[in-house]
């Protein structure tokens, strides 16, 4: 477990030295004041927690330090760990299998999401965790899409149906299907084309790759999650809910979060979208995608130990 809350410490590690240094290290043992909450209050905006969730945290904090006027910062970090664990009740995603095998997973977003590497590293991890997986190819819109994912395949020893650059990827979606089906394998994991919301085009070719797998079972995908590039913060809000107006989404991943201070704006998408999040990107290596632990995150974003 402190291999796993040390992850998460690291991932967030710019959104706490970020917070740090607008607040001058006011989660700390020094006593609040005033001015203190008013910095407080910027950081917490800066790291794109939201309106609601910042002046929920600050109206806690305020009210203690009404109560008890020596309080320290360590103390108004745990209150603020405590509205956050509240406000993200019921985020973890619950990764389920489906009643007959595979389970199929749709990994949607737009390009630069990180969302082939993160359907690698998926597949990688339930493969640690004992389940047979394939990985289904079917970013064939984008030229050096399948061999990227190719390449993490080779890298991590994964099994892999794929075609060439601009083959029908139902088609893809369709073989590779029947190939877990007949390998009796847990998992098909679907790397679908990398598009912006605003394309109906590829948005249709999506509705083609769930009608093509619902032939072979009318419940596929089962999960079907947007892939989210955690350093756009707030602004994934309005192209998330749009892909779930159309597609029906299940689940978020958020990714890149090591690489940006907006490590705050999963709340804000959460809040909004009701959307569970199963896994966080916290790093460039296979083993830095995450189960999503509302415990671990509240803690490493205040800067509070396991």
């Amino acid at each position: 477990m402190f291999g796993l809350f040390k992850k998460f410490k690291d991932g967030f590690a710019k959104t706490v030295t970020a917070i740090a240094a607008k607040t001058h290290g006011l989660f700390g043992a020094r006593i609040i004041d005033a001015s203190s909450l008013e910095t407080l209050e910027e950081a917490l905006y800066t790291a794109d927690f939201g309106v609601e969730t910042t002046e929920e945290i600050l109206a806690e904090i305020k009210t203690a330090y009404k109560k008890d006027a020596t309080l320290h910062g360590q103390q108004a970090a745990a209150i603020g760990a405590a509205v956050l664990k509240r406000a993200l009740a019921g985020a973890e995603g619950d990764l389920r299998p489906a009643a007959s095998a595979p389970t199929v997973i749709a990994m949607i977003g737009v390009n630069g999401s990180g969302k082939t590497t993160t359907a690698a590293k998926l597949a990688w991890r339930l493969k640690q965790d004992g389940k047979t997986v394939t990985l289904a190819a079917c970013d064939t819109f984008r030229a050096a899409a399948v061999e990227q994912l190719k390449t993490w395949a080779i890298r991590l020893d994964l099994e892999i149906v794929a075609s060439h650059t601009g083959a029908d990827s139902a088609s893809v979606a369709f073989d590779a299907w029947q190939a877990a089906k007949s390998r009796g394998r847990d998992y098909l994991i679907v790397d679908t084309a990398g598009r912006l919301h605003t394309k109906s085009n590829l948005m249709e070719e999506l509705a083609k790759i769930r009608r093509v797998l619902q032939k072979h079972d009318p419940t596929a995908p089962q999960h079907r999650w947007l892939v989210v590039d955690g350093s756009l913060g707030s602004n994934s809000i309005e192209q998330a809910r749009v892909f779930h107006q159309s597609f029906g989404l299940t689940g978020l991943v958020v990714t890149k979060l090591d690489g940006t201070s907006r490590g705050g704006a999963l709340v804000g998408i959460w809040r909004q979208l009701k959307l569970p999040i199963y896994f966080l990107g916290l790093g460039e290596q296979a083993e830095d995608l995450q189960p999503f632990s509302v415990d671990n995150y509240v803690k490493a974003v205040f800067g509070l130990e396991d």
